[in-house]
């Protein structure tokens, strides 16, 4: 499964703290703020959203791309500590 995210750290450093565990997870940056990986199982998903859930502050943003997930793309945005996901059909 492809899974990008993007990061929009709302404090200086913030961002340091969640690229060390974006690595830990076996992603790549691709440019600032960018990370993906193409090998990422799907059972990995809800500890990666648990542990930048943990690492974040109320004024930063993350975005979650994942394609296929039931065989649709889905985005999944953390803005003001809530998790919101978006379905779009393929």
């Amino acid at each position: 499964m492809f899974v990008s995210i993007v990061l929009e750290p709302g404090t200086e450093g913030r961002d340091e703290e969640i690229e060390d565990l974006l690595s830990m997870y076996g992603f790549a940056s691709v440019q600032k703020g960018v990370w993906e990986s193409v090998s990422l199982k799907e059972k990995y998903l809800p500890r990666i959203k648990r542990d930048i859930d943990r690492r974040t502050d109320y004024y930063d943003k993350v975005r979650m791309y994942q394609y296929p997930l039931e065989g649709n793309l889905i985005i999944t945005t953390l803005d003001h500590k809530r998790w919101k996901r978006v379905v779009v059909k393929t």
